[in-house]
């Protein structure tokens, strides 16, 4: 067997095993319990495609798909944020509503 075949097989077992892992992560962001849990299952799902496509970009031998993964961490960043934002607006939307009708009935 030679070294390249070794990496190959690399490769290709580090890829299915990170895929595993991204479809138990959807799994997560699917059923919860938590909108926090599928929050952070939405990031790990980010962190798992940036470590794909550098493992392509190692097998490959192309320099240009790091910069895709740089990129990418940098949208999946910012969707997190996004997303941890509506959370609490919608969190403090409930809470101020459970506040008002303790209120109404006191």
């Amino acid at each position: 067997m030679t070294l390249h075949n070794a990496y190959s097989v690399l490769y290709i077992g580090a890829l299915s095993v990170l895929m595993v892992l991204v479809v138990a992560c959807f799994i997560r962001a699917i059923k919860g319990p938590s909108i926090a849990d599928r929050i952070v299952a939405i990031n790990m799902i980010g962190t798992q495609v940036i470590i794909m496509v550098g493992v392509v970009a190692l097998m490959l031998h192309e320099g240009y798909l790091v910069d895709v993964s740089l990129l990418y961490a940098m949208i999946s960043f910012l969707a997190v944020v996004v997303l941890c934002k509506v959370y609490m607006g919608v969190f403090l939307e409930r809470q101020a509503k459970m506040n008002q009708e303790t209120q109404d009935h006191a």
